[in-house]
């Protein structure tokens, strides 16, 4: 297929050879049975290195802020406050309000563990992680970053962030995945989103109940009481026997998770 060469706004493409190739048009079934392989593996690499960090609480939000910032100080209280509950803290494994939250779960003596997504620039895994898999698809990972969890806690962050956030509530809303609770922090943040979720319900393209599939708030205090409702007592969750690692499959328990 011939691409458009015209640029008007001056934006440079980005994607991987690989991405490009792929958008090209039908390819020799070998090539597409080498790439579903490789997911499947990438897939098996990623549950093996997490089949030990228990129930999680997932936290999204952007990689750009710094440690001063007190968005970053809000992630790293909620982290510590997470661990509190018995959760391990999961994020997306690089900086910003992802280290941040790793940071608070650490600081609190919980468990940290990140899903890192391989780029060519700004992603690296933060230095507060217990254990961590690094992942090419950002599907796979939006995959891990839910499989684990019982919850999600969005904070400020960029278009990365407003796509894990709205996927987890489409899950939900489609009955895909159970009703775990959705916080989305940062009121002034998130001001004219929340409005455009408003719109949404006037115009009917959710309804009451859909527009109530998150909590929005400020408050730690309040998304704690939230997440410990409909999460540890909604779905009556209390510690079980350890599951012990299998030898044949090669599995070995993380030091930070034989507590």
């Amino acid at each position: 297929m011939e691409q458009n060469t015209s640029n008007p706004n001056n934006f440079t493409p980005v994607g991987s050879k690989q991405e490009n190739i792929f958008l090209e048009g039908p390819h020799s079934r070998w090539k597409e049975m080498i790439f579903l392989f490789d997911v499947v593996k990438e897939f098996i690499h990623g549950f093996r290195k997490l089949h030990f960090v228990g129930p999680c609480v997932t936290v999204f939000g952007s990689a750009r802020f710094q440690e001063t910032h007190p968005y970053y100080e809000l992630a790293r209280q909620m982290g510590q406050q997470i661990v509190g509950l018995g959760f391990t803290v999961m994020t997306g494994g690089g900086p910003g309000i992802m280290e941040a939250a790793n940071r608070g779960a650490k600081e609190a003596g919980g468990n940290s563990v990140g899903c890192n997504i391989v780029l060519p620039k700004e992603q690296k895994p933060n230095p507060y992680l217990d254990l961590w898999v690094d992942i090419d698809y950002f599907f796979l990972r939006k995959v891990l970053l839910t499989k684990y969890s019982y919850a999600f806690v969005v904070m400020p962050g960029g278009y990365g962030t407003l796509d894990e956030f709205f996927e987890a509530i489409t899950l939900i809303e489609t009955g895909k995945l159970q009703k775990f609770p959705v916080v989305l922090m940062g009121k002034n943040y998130h001001e004219e989103l929340h409005k455009h979720v408003e719109r949404m319900k006037v115009e009917k393209t959710i309804n009451d109940k859909e527009s109530g599939l998150f909590l929005f708030t400020d408050s730690i205090d309040e998304a704690i009481n939230h997440i410990n409702k409909h999460a540890v007592q909604g779905f009556k969750l209390k510690l079980r026997k350890k599951i012990s690692p299998f030898g044949i499959l090669g599995e070995k328990k993380p030091k930070a998770f034989t507590k």
